[in-house]
């Protein structure tokens, strides 16, 4: 398809006008050369190297792969890896010998065809595109209460946490469970950050694309929720302490944002965190 082709050009630094020309079709043969050419090499978690960032590069093609493409075959490229196996009918080990290279290769040819699917549940069964992992905020805050447990899974790191609803209503006010999940959402940001991260959120076997920033706020663990309280985290000062999930080593909320979600600072949607949000839904759409 044009999208299939489009992606494969973005990853090879190519034209990206979904036209198959000359340059696509030797990018293509190189590709497959490539594959074939490390026919009898072993590729799995924790190894590094070209070789690693070729298979990067030929599952961000196919459409699998939506993190950068470092060479270094971490925790997220082996789910990516477990995920491609799992749908194609392999052995889903995480481990890229031969037969997973000449998948890999069946399906940026277009030869393979899906054996399996995941039993997850696209959130958005109800809309008009029932494919779809992006569902509305207007829906979302009805799944993702207030209350209510959830596991985020990161996309770019693979890394996952549990979280809980506990405020917000323009977006979700989410909080970590415990100071182990915490530890975890501050390894995926490489400490508290704003940046917005693309993440999939899991409430029992429903999962929806979201966005995360990294950044807690408007909190004190050291006290009672929801009284006024001065100093609170992110230089939010006096007002409500949006923190309710004690010792967990994280002083006040961060934002998990929806589609058209909005922030309530401005009361209008940002567009960075529905960026994230759009690389979400296409990550879930391939893996789940």
């Amino acid at each position: 398809t044009k999208n299939s082709v489009v992606a494969f050009q973005k990853a090879y630094n190519l034209y990206c006008d979904g036209v198959v020309g000359s340059k696509t079709i030797s990018a293509i043969k190189q590709a497959l050369q490539n594959d074939k050419s490390y026919s009898d090499v072993l590729l799995k978690k924790g190894m590094s190297g070209s070789e690693v960032k070729t298979l990067q590069n030929n599952l961000k093609a196919a459409g699998y792969y939506f993190g950068t493409c470092t060479g270094y075959f971490g925790p997220y490229t082996e789910q990516v890896v477990k995920n491609v196996q799992y749908k194609f009918g392999k052995n889903s080990d995480g481990i890229v010998g031969s037969g997973t290279y000449s998948l890999i290769q069946d399906i940026l040819a277009g030869k393979a065809t899906p054996m399996n699917s995941s039993t997850a549940v696209a959130a958005s069964n109800s809309s008009p595109t029932n494919s779809s992992f992006r569902l509305s905020w207007s829906q979302a805050q009805n799944i993702f209460t207030i209350g209510t447990t959830a596991t985020v899974f990161d996309i770019e790191t693979g890394k996952s946490f549990n979280v809980k609803r506990t405020f917000g209503y323009n977006h979700a006010d989410t909080e970590t469970l415990t100071a182990q999940d915490t530890a975890i959402m501050r390894s995926v940001f490489g400490g508290w950050s704003w940046d917005r991260r693309a993440i999939i959120v899991k409430v029992g076997d429903t999962y929806i694309a979201a966005s995360m920033a990294g950044m807690p706020h408007a909190g004190r663990d050291d006290k009672p929720s929801a009284v006024k309280v001065y100093n609170r985290s992110g230089d939010y000062g006096y007002g409500d302490n949006l923190d309710a999930v004690k010792g967990n080593n994280m002083d006040g909320v961060f934002d998990v944002h929806f589609y058209m979600s909005k922030t309530h600072s401005t009361n209008r949607v940002d567009s960075r965190h529905q960026e994230m949000i759009d690389v979400a839904n296409e990550y879930a759409k391939k893996n789940y």
